[in-house]
C-alpha cells in the first residue's frame, strides 16, 4: 500500500528544503515526524512535518481504514524540485536597479508499509 502527497509553489529554496528532507529520508513516519517537530529550527522543516501528515491522511482515505499504525510506515521515496522564481528588483546608486530573485520548489513524499 502507497500514499502520495504533494506541495507545490513552496516560498522556500530548493536547496534549504534539501536540508531537512534529507534529515528523513527512509526514516518511519512517526520518526520523522518527531525529527522534525522537536528538534528541527527550520521554516520548511514545519512544512515537511504537515506534508508527511497528508500522505498519512491520504493513506487512511485511500485505503478505508480508520486506524493504520504509524509506526508501520515508512517514507519510501521524498523529493524537492525546483519550482519558479519570482523576479524583484530594489533600487540602488546612480539610477540602477539590484534584481531580487525569490525561489519557490515542490516537495512531494510517497510512504508505504
Amino acid at each position: 500500500m502507497e500514499a502520495t502527497a504533494k506541495i507545490k509553489y513552496l516560498r522556500s529554496t530548493p536547496r534549504k528544503a534539501r536540508l531537512v528532507v534529507d534529515a528523513v529520508r527512509g526514516k518511519n513516519v512517526s520518526a520523522a515526524l518527531g525529527l522534525l517537530e522537536m528538534t528541527m529550527p527550520q521554516k520548511a522543516a514545519v512544512d515537511v512535518a504537515k506534508l508527511l501528515k497528508s500522505a498519512v491522511a491520504n493513506m487512511q482515505s485511500k485505503h478505508n481504514e480508520a486506524a493504520i499504525d504509524v509506526d508501520e510506515l515508512r517514507i519510501a521515496e521524498i523529493k524537492v524540485e525546483e519550482g519558479p522564481v519570482l523576479k524583484r528588483f530594489r533600487p540602488c546608486a546612480h539610477g540602477r536597479a539590484a534584481r531580487i530573485i525569490k525561489h519557490m520548489c515542490h516537495i512531494s513524499v510517497t510512504i508505504s508499509n
